[in-house]
């Protein structure tokens, strides 16, 4: 059986059929980083702190690296951040009763009302975006850019490699 250009992605010519994953995807991020803003703003948050908002919850994470790892972020760059939060009592930094140098990073109630808050507006901006696809493609594309993004290559922070939000 003979295989066509088509079964082999690339149109005739040998050019792709499609452009690139990233070509497409990133700017679709800026765009929607760009309609993000706003919202963060009406919050009072910037990108990072509620990056640092979604990564938190009841259950303490036990350090601040372990958090900068988790958002993608190098440690002395939040340390900021986490002052803020602290400070607005959105967050919580308690000593770890095992580990005196290690602090302990929660939610406070005030952070995961803000949380929950900004997080629905923001999805809210998505819905919109999202309904301009057919109900079936956009339960798929969804369900491809969770599995996606939780790829072990892509969840591993590479040594050296700076933030993906800022």
């Amino acid at each position: 059986m003979a295989e066509n250009a088509a079964d082999r992605g690339t149109q005739s010519g040998g050019r792709p059929a499609r452009p690139d994953l990233a070509a497409m995807v990133v700017p679709l991020g800026r765009a929607l980083m760009a309609a993000e803003q706003p919202v963060l703003d009406a919050h009072g948050l910037t990108m990072w702190a509620y990056s640092v908002l979604l990564h938190l919850d009841e259950t303490p994470i036990r350090t601040q690296a372990a958090l900068a790892e988790a958002i993608r972020a190098d440690k002395t760059r939040i340390i900021a951040v986490l002052d803020d939060l602290e400070t607005r009592e959105l967050i919580r930094r308690q000593p770890d009763p095992e580990d005196r140098r290690v602090r302990l990073l929660s939610l406070t109630t005030e952070g995961r009302r803000l949380r929950d808050a900004a997080q629905a507006a923001i999805q809210e901006g998505e819905e919109r975006l999202l309904a301009q696809l057919p109900a079936a493609d956009r339960a798929a594309f969804v369900r491809s850019l969770q599995t996606l993004s939780g790829l072990p290559e892509l969840t591993a922070r590479k040594p050296g490699r700076g933030p993906t939000r800022a």
